[in-house]
Order: C-alpha cells, then structure tokens, then sequence
C-alpha cells in the first residue's frame, strides 16, 4: 500500500494464546514443542511461554507469539487447536508491537 509515495509495511504484532489441556496428564512440553513447530510453519514464533495452574490439576499453556500483523489470527487459532491433548484455544491479549 503507498500513500504519496511512501510505503506502508504490516506491523508486528505479539498475540498470546491460551491453550486449555484435555487433562491433568497431557504432555505440555509436547504440546509446547507441537504448537512451535505449527506456529513456525505459519511465520509466527514464541517470544515466551508460561504454565498457568487451572483448577484440579488441569494446566494451560499461555504462548506469547510474534507474527506479522498480516497473518491475522484465523490460521493460528486453528492449527493450536489441532493439537493433540488441546480442548480448546483462545486470544487472551493482542498487541502491535511499536519500534
């Protein structure tokens, strides 16, 4: 996009990613290496990650990922929830990244 001749580049954009676990027993450094290698494929990467103690012993996984802006968010969500041991996947912040 060019407005009077200057360009205009997507920003980078920092997106963290709750994955909620099937079970107290799911492997979340397999999942954490999984979602790596997914969000990869896409153009995305872990800046960090954390474990968030739920209730009962179910655990989440926050991911803090670093994506251009024009990937959006649909493709990501989608391939996070794929992952094997994940119930479900959602947007607990969304940032544009400045500098």
């Amino acid at each position: 996009m060019r407005i009077h001749g200057t360009e205009l580049t997507m920003a980078t954009v920092i997106i963290t990613f709750k994955l909620m676990m099937d079970s107290p027993d799911t492997d979340i450094d397999g999942v954490k290496e999984l979602a790596k290698a997914a969000l990869a494929e896409l153009g995305g990467e872990i800046g960090k990650d954390e474990v968030e103690e739920v209730a009962f012993g179910l655990k989440a996984l926050k991911l803090m990922v670093v994506a251009d802006e024009k990937l959006g968010t649909d493709a990501m969500e989608s391939r996070l929830s794929e992952i094997e041991g994940v119930s479900s996947v959602k947007i607990d912040d969304y940032r544009r990244a400045l500098g």
